[in-house]
């Protein structure tokens, strides 16, 4: 399960950054950060059982604008090493006694993400047989099962009984279904029906809580029903293995091993953990009591307790915790000094100047040059860059964001849609056109909103 030995031992922190700079332009200091605490979950795996357990993650605050890769370098990164991932924004949340979301349901919603992580490599163990049990039951629904009263004893012409004459059937439809030829036929098969989610009551232990305790009673007692449905072969197959899948998983296995993976591997990303700190440090009434009280409640969570989710007891001692937040008009020091001690770790991202723009557009894997240009040419229509031009909109992008609000590499895709809106509405019916974006092109179609300084305001 999860990644093997093997690769997991490639990942240094230096293969990590480099594997991170590939997607995303600068922020040096926050990539090493998450690389480093990534690697210490490593190296607390390969201790003694006792120390390990007094080990806990040295959780991070990144801290910089809107745009400038913070979400970004958090994902990718969990990607990289096959980690259970989530990103939650701290404002959406409430303190216990308040009509929201508690704090515990974004662990609950970890250990969701890790079982289905788990269940989809173990159904890629068991397709195979999947698959075979999915086309028995095509071929079921193809072939009927009963044989007639009125024809049995019946023999074919060379005396052969009704069950070898539908063997032979079943066995020529096989083939037929693996060539494709009736993935258009229709057929009825039975489906499972899963039972719906948990019903929601306010309560003083959290809304979320008792919905899982009632969505496990209606699974134990209504574990699903089969409805019958017409469709087409290709559809019914589609339907069908992932069923025969699940009927083979071993779901305690399951279970066990998304819990174990969100309690050592899980990444929490927690968004805009400015917006529930108090404005300079004051404790006042109305909404601030709500922001201290959510901080007041993340306390345990990240210093590390036991939260109950539908799959089982889980334990936060070992998850790692990122937040970010701009701080515009809130510093990190106006957090509850309990929590900011539970962040040991501060990383400030830079600001995206001009040639970090450029580069965005040039350098990443993902580059939006590339990515408008594979768009196009599912068209037949094929776009050309010219370095003069990518530098221009880099610049253009540079300029809107000093001039209104810095919204960082984001501006570079507004800018995009408006240089390319008549190429992207036309290329259906321009196959085989081209378009060379220089320049001079850039400014020629940016020059008049860049001029009306109201207009950019509300278009870029």
């Amino acid at each position: 399960m999860g990644p093997e030995p093997g690769h997991e031992l490639a990942l240094t922190p230096r293969a990590l950054v480099a594997a991170l700079d590939q997607y995303i332009v600068g922020q040096g200091e926050a990539k090493r950060a998450v690389a480093i605490a990534i690697r210490n979950r490593w190296r607390r795996r390969r201790l003694e059982p006792e120390l390990a357990e007094e080990v806990t993650p040295k959780n991070i605050i990144l801290i910089g604008p809107t745009g400038v890769g913070k979400t970004e370098i958090a994902r990718r990164l969990a990607g990289l090493v096959h980690a259970p991932f989530l990103k939650v924004e701290a404002s959406k949340f409430t303190e216990v006694g308040y009509v929201g979301r508690d704090v515990e349901s974004m662990v609950r919603d970890l250990v969701n993400v890790a079982v289905g992580m788990v269940r989809e490599e173990m159904r890629e163990e068991v397709l195979p047989r999947a698959r075979e049990a999915a086309e028995e039951r095509l071929l079921d629904a193809l072939v009927p099962g009963e044989v007639p009263s009125t024809v049995h004893g019946a023999a074919g012409p060379a005396g052969e009984d009704l069950a070898g004459i539908r063997r032979r059937t079943r066995d020529r439809l096989r083939e037929g279904l693996r060539s494709g030829r009736l993935d258009d036929r229709e057929v009825e098969v039975a489906l499972e029906e899963r039972p719906s989610g948990g019903l929601e009551i306010f309560t003083p232990m959290g809304i979320e809580h008792m919905g899982v305790e009632l969505q496990n009673i209606m699974e134990r007692l209504n574990p699903g029903r089969r409805q019958a449905r017409r469709l087409k072969v290709q559809e019914a197959r589609e339907l069908l293995v992932p069923e025969e899948a699940d009927r083979l998983l071993d779901r305690d296995r399951v279970h066990a091993e998304g819990r174990r993976r969100a309690e050592e591997s899980g990444i929490l990303f927690i968004d805009e953990i400015d917006k529930i700190a108090s404005r300079g440090g004051e404790r006042t009434a109305g909404p601030d009591v709500s922001r201290e009280g959510v901080q007041r409640d993340l306390l345990p969570i990240v210093e590390g307790s036991t939260v109950a989710t539908r799959y089982g007891q889980v334990r936060t001692d070992h998850i790692l915790f990122i937040a970010a937040g701009a701080f515009h008009v809130a510093r990190p020091g106006d957090l509850i000094p309990e929590l900011q001690g539970r962040f040991p770790v501060r990383v400030e991202l830079a600001p995206l100047d001009e040639s970090d723009l450029h580069r965005i557009l040039t350098e990443p894997r993902n580059a939006l040059s590339r990515q408008y240009e594979a768009l196009l040419s599912t068209e037949g229509f094929r776009l050309e860059w010219r370095p003069d031009g990518l530098r221009e909109v880099a610049r253009v992008a540079a300029e809107v964001n000093r001039s209104t609000q810095d919204i960082g590499a984001r501006r570079l895709a507004t800018v995009l849609e408006r240089l390319l809106e008549e190429a992207l509405f036309a290329a259906p019916d321009a196959a085989g056109g081209s378009l060379r974006v220089d320049a001079e092109f850039v400014r020629s179609r940016m020059k008049p909103l860049l001029e009306d300084e109201d207009l950019a305001r509300y278009v870029l």
